[in-house]
């Protein structure tokens, strides 16, 4: 880690490109047309970034989109002028990095050096392959809403996420507007699947307690707050990511201040009965947030007991059943509640390769 003081990633990068990149590209290839930005992986386009973040894949580093006639002759000529006359340093940040570390992902750290040349971070890509790499399909490429069923959201967040520090080709911002939200039809069964999980599993948390297992009830509670916060991200219309951010990126949401009390009273409760008060709570904040969208028919969002057992619960089933009577598209109105790719399969492995995902298609036919 650094010691200079700390700048977050995408201040940083926007200065890196228009005081170092911008200026070298306009002198070296003045008839160049690209497009440049910070987007992808990382805790610094998220804007999650902080000093631990420094000690890989982050510092001076950012994309550049060129046009495919250009890449065959361009790319290789751009690299080598990056790597001998970028600077050795950037705002005390080293532009020189190590190579990718094999044994651990491929990840790379700011590596000092006295003198250039320098082993950048700068990816020189065409759109096209940049898109086809995080999602599996090209910009541009016309989606039906299977295909928006196979995009987990963490890498719709990290291609919309981030920064665009200039878009010469005029196809980056419109590529990334594309992807921004979910149309409509998918948006609800999204939400209907996150209901329907909730209804399957709201009264165990108290049936296990009951049981004397208090720690399945705890398990339990914190599987329905997580799937509680999702919904919160779909009803709020923004992108949930992968678990290590996932408390941070909630904490933004506007809900949050209402509901990180109750979800923090939920997952502390010494006893099943104290649990289940919180949570009831934050199913009504939830529900009564649904009927605002305007998406369904108003549903009544009181909670009451799991019939004759004294279980506090939403019955979340009716929300479910609202969304799919609400949703137009035929075949995706007829899918069971499994929902997206990422909503069913939790594994980051499979989420971060478009190639497997695609692989589960044939759940869906």
């Amino acid at each position: 880690m650094t010691t200079t003081p700390f700048l977050p990633g995408l201040a940083l990068n926007r200065r890196f490109f228009k005081e170092v990149v911008q200026p070298l590209l306009a002198r070296e290839f003045p008839g160049l047309v690209y497009s440049a930005a910070l987007i992808g992986y990382g805790s610094d386009v998220l804007g999650f970034d902080t000093p631990q973040s420094t000690d890989h894949n982050w510092g001076p580093r950012l994309q550049l989109f060129i046009p495919p006639g250009d890449y065959a002759q361009s790319r290789d000529a751009i690299d080598q002028m990056l790597r001998a006359q970028l600077p050795i340093t950037f705002l005390g940040y080293s532009v020189n990095f190590s190579k990718p570390d094999l044994s651990d992902g491929g990840t790379q750290s700011m590596e000092a050096v006295e003198t250039g040349p320098v082993r950048h971070m700068i990816e020189i890509r065409t759109l096209d392959a940049y898109f086809r790499r995080y999602l599996g399909v090209a910009p541009d490429t016309a989606l039906t809403p299977l295909d928006w069923l196979m995009l987990p959201q963490q890498q719709l967040l990290e291609i919309t996420a981030g920064e665009v520090y200039h878009d010469g080709l005029g196809t980056l911002e419109a590529a990334r507007a594309r992807f921004a939200w979910f149309p409509r039809d998918v948006w609800l069964y999204r939400m209907r699947t996150q209901w329907a999980r909730i209804a399957q599993e709201e009264a165990f948390v108290g049936r296990t307690g009951q049981a004397g297992d208090d720690l399945g009830s705890r398990i339990v509670a914190a599987r329905v707050v997580r799937d509680l916060m999702f919904l919160a991200f779909l009803q709020e219309r923004r992108y949930a990511p992968y678990s290590k951010w996932l408390g941070t990126a909630f904490s933004r949401l506007s809900c949050a201040a209402t509901l990180t009390p109750l979800f923090e009273a939920t997952l502390t409760a010494p006893d099943w009965q104290t649990r289940q008060q919180p949570l009831a709570e934050a199913y009504k904040v939830l529900a009564t947030t649904h009927n605002t969208l305007n998406v369904t028919p108003p549903v009544d969002p009181t909670t009451r007991p799991f019939f004759n057992r004294p279980f506090q619960v939403l019955f979340a089933g009716r929300f479910a059943d609202a969304l799919r009577d609400a949703i137009e598209n035929a075949p995706l109105r007829n899918l069971p509640a499994i929902g997206a790719v990422d909503q069913f399969v939790d594994s980051t492995d499979l989420a971060d390769d478009p190639a497997l995902v695609t692989k589960l298609r044939a759940v869906f036919t």
